[in-house]
């Protein structure tokens, strides 16, 4: 009879053991509910790319947005010394930005717009070391806009906007 009851108190120990560890792992899958509401828009303006949009369903104590944008093309004016201008050397790269972490709002939304971060021209944009490099415009056209939210740094959500 002792050797039934511990084999069932074994059992029983298990079994919520179990089920405790299924229920923290629910709270947990259910703390990163974070979502895009409605469209996610970005605009070109100039030498960065602007995002707006809406997230709802925040529960982490942090969260984030972030862009990343492949394929990008950065025009290039280069100056001498003598302050005359001429065409540099354009070059393609990513272009990232960031909401920067922000406290979760109590009513879980949040309305964002920022932008990604200007580039600055590579060493050997201009034919000269002593010429100044400065980019003067980027061209976005025909990217896709990765823009994701991450809650507690665990992402919750992703979108693609497509940049015309």
């Amino acid at each position: 009879m002792k050797r039934i009851l511990a084999h069932q108190s074994k059992v029983v120990l298990a079994v919520a053991a179990l089920v405790l560890t299924l229920g923290l792992a629910a709270g947990i899958a259910s703390a990163q509910s974070g979502h895009f509401v409605g469209d996610v828009t970005c605009e070109d303006i100039g030498t960065q790319l602007e995002c707006s949009g809406k997230v709802a369903g925040l529960g982490g104590t942090t969260f984030e947005i972030t862009v990343a944008v492949s394929g990008a093309t950065a025009d290039v004016v280069c100056t001498n010394p003598g302050q005359n201008p001429a065409p540099g050397q354009a070059f393609d790269f990513t272009a990232m930005g960031s909401s920067g972490p922000q406290p979760t709002p109590r009513n879980g939304q949040f309305r964002f717009t920022f932008a990604t971060v200007a580039p600055t021209a590579p060493a050997g944009s201009c034919p000269n070391p002593q010429w100044t490099a400065t980019v003067t415009d980027v061209d976005f056209s025909g990217t896709t806009a990765t823009v994701t939210l991450t809650e507690d740094g665990v992402v919750s959500d992703t979108v693609m906007v497509p940049i015309p």
